[in-house]
């Protein structure tokens, strides 16, 4: 079931998500919701915080669907490693029409439970880091615009507001 997405602005967005208890067969639907919901918007990831849900869940496909093996669940994720910058242009679901240059780490390590509950660890390069930093940062109330200084991170805030006020956002 595709689940609306929430905007910039939202509570639950800005407030650090709660761990999973147990893997239940709702965990398992909403991971299934995440999923479905990521790839019609399009986007490589998504946080169960971005649809409302508190909980610390992520989903991240670069194939975006096209690669039944790319999709990569985890539940209560933390990093293990960080390593390296890379300084590239992205994007949110949760933030649409806005782009920034976000720094983030070159390489990511993940561990965290499958959507069976199997503990798993995950290493990330280049765009894997990226979206994984990207969601873990959701997890933990942040948006990519929270990393952002000065005056990039001023226009958008502004926009945003601006948006909202006219019932656009």
């Amino acid at each position: 079931m595709l689940r609306p997405l929430l905007r910039y602005g939202a509570d639950v967005l800005h407030t650090p998500a709660r761990p999973v208890g147990e893997i239940t067969p709702q965990i398992d639907q909403l991971i299934t919701d995440m999923t479905e919901t990521m790839y019609a918007a399009p986007g490589i990831g998504l946080a169960a915080p971005q649809i409302g849900v508190p909980l610390r869940i992520f989903v991240v496909d670069l194939s975006i669907g096209r690669d039944p093996s790319g999709l990569i669940v985890m539940v209560n994720p933390e990093f293990v490693e960080r390593d390296g910058m890379q300084l590239e242009e992205e994007g949110c679901l949760s933030v649409p029409g806005f782009n920034a240059t976000v720094v983030r780490p070159k390489r990511a390590v993940v561990k965290g439970l499958d959507r069976h509950g199997h503990p798993q660890q995950i290493e990330g390069t280049d765009l894997l880091a990226r979206a994984f930093q990207h969601e873990m940062d959701h997890l933990d109330g942040t948006l990519f615009v929270d990393r952002l200084r000065g005056i990039k991170r001023e226009m958008i805030v502004r926009k945003i507001r601006k948006l909202s006020k006219a019932g656009k956002w």
